[in-house]
Order: structure tokens, then C-alpha cells, then sequence
């Protein structure tokens, strides 16, 4: 085990961004077509990228973290979200759902092994499905660790974060009634679910632009309101998940679960100021998993395009190749 503190990827910088060489619309059943899309080198290393949330969809900048002529990168949008359809669905929409997804992938895309690259919940969600079927997971990349308990919920969602940013937490909470602060998560619940589509935007916005603001490790200087009908997807299919404790069977299940993955080589990207998933998971995961690496980047945040992690998951994706 390794632990370095921002010293790898120092100056590495992202490859330029590329575009796919296919995409389609992947029937998963259950109603559900999700967007499949590959790019690089046809022959290169396969890697498939988990992007965030759940809800947030995946972007072209998500493929600049590998050299397109070493890698084979395959992205999608998990179900409900990005060009994936039914938009905003929470229909067969679990953790469970989108570990099979990722199989058929593989399995239409006719890999053996590759590796599995995600950050945030797509980290969450790297875990689950190598526990699921770690014979075809050859290394495991993430990048701001959440393991999806209720602690790490509690530390967003009731008042954690909310020591270190106060004006933030009080607009997020603005539209909830006070009486109905005791259990936030519920309360978003009835509005973004509810039949009323101007108190779904509100309650949207609200929840996507709390996270939004803790992103990075310097805040931007202007902010703007996002897109209501990104919002409304982000905000209802992440709190579809989080009110059922990401679908796991008890609470810390994946940590109880790595001596299932314990022999698969995996580095972990963290940053040190990350306020939506701090550290101390990240260091609990690597302590839990013998063939890890620990990379704490000193001036770093959670977001995936902050220099330091940028320059972290370049370098180690450059390493791997």
C-alpha cells in the first residue's frame, strides 16, 4: 500500500477531447435505452467510465483523461439520464439495474477485462459492480471516494457540510418548511415527486446548485441557476438513491464487501478539501484493500477538473498504459 500526498501528475495536462468513433442506443429492458459511446483506439486498453451523481450523465471532457491511442474509452449514460430514456425515470432504476448494464456492455462490446474508471457515485458504483464481477475488472480507478453509508449522507444532508458553508446550506434548505428540516432528504422527496411541476424546478435547483457550490475547492465567481430540465433529472434520480440508501442491502456493505476485490490492483484519487466526499473514506477504502494506492492531493477539492486531480488521474492513467 502507498499513500502519497500530490506529488504524482503534478503538471500533467488533459488530452485534447476526441470524438467517439460509435455511440448508440442500448436497449437494457425494462423500458430503459441507454447512450453507449466509444473513443480512442478500437484496439487500445478498455476502460469504462462511471460518471456521477446518479443523474449526472457523462460529457466529452470525461474522455480527455486518457492518451486516445492506448486506450479503447467507453462511456455511457446510466439509466434516466444524459440521452438516456425514458429522461428522469426512476422506473427499474437501482445500483442493481446499473451493475447489469455495465455487464451487457462488456459483454456486447466483446471484452474479456478491463478497467473500471469512475468518481463520486461513479466510484460507488465501480465497487459494487467489481464485487459483483471482479474475474473481469483488471484495475479499478476512482476519484473522490463515496461509499454510499448513511454517515456520508448525514455529513451532505443534515448539516455536516453545512458548518462550512452556512450561506450555501441556508439556500439550500429556502424552500423546505422549517418543520420538515428534521428530515430534508423526505422533504425534497415529496416536491421533486410531487404533481406540482414549478415546486419540482424550485426543489431541483435547489439540490443540484447546494452540491454545485461545494464542488471545487475554490468557488466560482459567477453563478448561475442550472438548466431545469438538468436539475430536474439530477436532483430526482440522486434522490431516488440516496432515500433508499443506494439500494445496498445494509449500511456498509461495500467496505464489508472488499475482501471480494481485495487482490485487484486499484488506486485511489482523493483531494484533500473534498466537501462533498472527504477524505476519510477514501483513507478507510484504502486501509480495507491491500493492492490500493492512496494519492491525497494537497490542494484539491471533488471536482474531476481541478488541476490537481486532473493532473493525479492523467498521470496515473498515463502509468497504466
Amino acid at each position: 500500500m502507498e499513500n502519497s500526498e500530490g506529488q504524482i501528475g503534478a503538471g500533467a495536462r488533459p488530452y485534447p477531447v476526441i470524438q467517439p468513433f460509435h455511440s448508440e442506443m442500448l436497449d437494457v429492458g425494462d423500458g430503459h435505452e441507454v447512450y453507449v459511446e466509444e473513443c480512442g483506439n478500437p484496439n487500445g486498453i478498455p476502460v469504462i467510465v462511471l460518471h456521477g451523481g446518479p443523474g449526472g450523465g457523462c460529457s466529452p471532457g470525461m474522455r480527455r483523461f486518457f492518451h486516445p491511442d492506448h486506450y479503447r474509452i467507453i462511456l455511457f449514460d446510466q439509466r434516466g439520464c444524459g440521452r438516456s430514456k425514458p429522461n428522469a425515470s426512476i422506473e427499474a432504476n437501482t445500483t442493481w439495474h446499473l451493475v447489469e448494464d455495465i455487464e451487457l456492455i462488456r459483454k456486447r462490446k466483446g471484452i474479456d477485462q478491463w478497467i473500471v474508471f469512475g468518481g463520486s457515485w461513479g466510484a460507488t458504483l465501480a465497487l459494487v459492480y467489481a464485487q459483483a464481477y471482479p474475474m473481469m475488472v483488471r484495475h479499478i480507478v476512482l476519484r473522490g471516494v463515496f461509499t454510499m453509508t448513511q454517515a456520508e449522507l448525514d455529513w451532505f444532508y443534515n448539516g455536516g457540510a453545512a458548518q462550512f458553508f452556512p450561506t450555501e446550506w441556508k439556500a439550500f434548505l429556502k424552500p423546505l418548511p422549517v418543520e420538515e428540516h428534521g428530515n430534508i432528504m423526505l422533504g425534497f422527496h415529496h416536491r421533486l415527486f410531487g404533481d406540482d411541476p414549478d415546486a419540482q424546478t424550485i426543489f431541483a435547483r435547489a439540490w443540484t446548485e447546494w452540491e454545485s457550490a461545494l464542488a471545487s475547492l475554490m468557488p466560482r465567481s459567477v453563478a448561475g441557476s442550472a438548466p431545469a430540465s438538468y436539475a430536474r433529472t439530477f436532483a430526482r434520480i440522486e434522490n431516488h438513491y440516496f432515500i433508499n440508501g443506494g439500494f445496498l442491502a445494509y449500511d456498509g456493505q461495500i467496505l464489508a464487501d472488499m475482501t471480494k476485490i481485495q487482490d485487484i490492483p486499484g488506486t485511489i484519487v482523493q483531494g484533500r478539501y473534498d466537501m462533498i466526499c472527504p477524505p476519510h473514506t477514501a483513507v478507510n477504502l484504502h486501509n480495507a484493500w491491500p493492492a490500493s494506492r492512496l494519492i491525497m492531493v494537497a490542494n484539491g477539492g471533488h471536482s474531476l477538473s481541478e488541476p490537481g486531480i486532473t493532473s493525479a488521474l492523467v498521470s496515473v492513467m498515463d502509468e497504466l498504459a
